[in-house]
């Protein structure tokens, strides 16, 4: 076969050359456009101001936050103060447990501190819950962190929200979600080993859940759920004290968190 004349080669490969060009451009466009959004997607934001999170309800913005404040209602979650008083202290959850939207941003920054780290008093009705002495369990940066989201007037963080119960996985699988959503790890130590301190007890700590002692008192199911309904009521300050469950917690939860400390070592 002949070959075809210079001016028609030459036309040919700088159409290829074009070609090359082009599928080169649309691949860095592409790549470019992987980059962004995986880096975006790691940083979980949008925008410097706002933060995009998808679920099933949808998508929901918040706003961005003084660090401090999102301590603070993160510390709010995970100390169960939630599950007394309420998604971001809207209340409802009993009658005996205040709202405190309405009330803590106009209480002052040292009154706050005080409840927090002294309680409210106690009460001799299991089933009344009563506002427990944290001043041994949560340090003066997490006090101060509460008290900064409660006079921010509670705003949306994201992903400071309880930590789900698995349904139909069990009850020691639930047992040991209520275990992290009620607070009773800060006190009881992971897995209820213990070790929190609690200097002005008989024994100087927080009782573990776990080991001979725990089951020698404890021997029945019956003795677990009554200490859980019941707590205690020794817990002036500075002695941590355990709250009243039994106006919160369903016999349900009860059982599973009895469950799940069937478990431990």
């Amino acid at each position: 076969m002949g070959e075809s004349p210079p001016s028609e080669q030459q036309g040919r490969s700088g159409g290829e050359l074009t070609a090359v060009i082009g599928v080169v451009a649309v691949l860095a466009t592409v790549m470019l456009g992987i980059a962004v959004a995986a880096y975006y997607g790691g940083q979980d934001s949008v925008s410097p101001t706002t933060v995009t999170s998808g679920g099933a309800g949808g998508t929901t913005n918040h706003a961005a936050v003084d660090p401090q404040v999102a301590a603070g209602a993160h510390a709010f979650v995970d100390f169960a103060c939630a599950q007394c008083h309420g998604d971001r202290g809207e209340g409802g959850v009993d009658p005996h447990v205040p709202a405190l939207q309405p009330i803590a941003p106009n209480l002052t920054v040292a009154q706050l501190t005080s409840i927090i780290q002294h309680g409210a008093g106690v009460v001799d009705n299991p089933k009344q819950p009563y506002m427990p002495v944290w001043g041994e369990v949560i340090s003066k940066q997490q006090v101060a962190a509460l008290v900064a989201y409660m006079k921010a007037g509670f705003p949306s963080v994201q992903y400071a929200t309880p930590k789900p119960v698995p349904a139909n996985q069990g009850d020691a699988v639930a047992g040991a979600a209520l275990y992290s959503r009620y607070g009773c790890v800060n006190c009881h130590g992971p897995n209820g080993l213990g070790g929190v301190p609690n200097p002005q007890s008989p024994d100087g700590t927080i009782p573990p859940l776990s080991g001979s002692d725990f089951r020698t008192e404890f021997d029945t199911p019956a003795k677990i759920a009554d200490v859980i309904r019941s707590g205690s009521v020794i817990g002036r300050a500075p002695i941590v004290s355990m709250p009243h469950w039994g106006g919160i917690l369903s016999p349900t939860q009860i059982a599973d968190l009895i469950a799940y400390i069937d478990t431990l070592k």
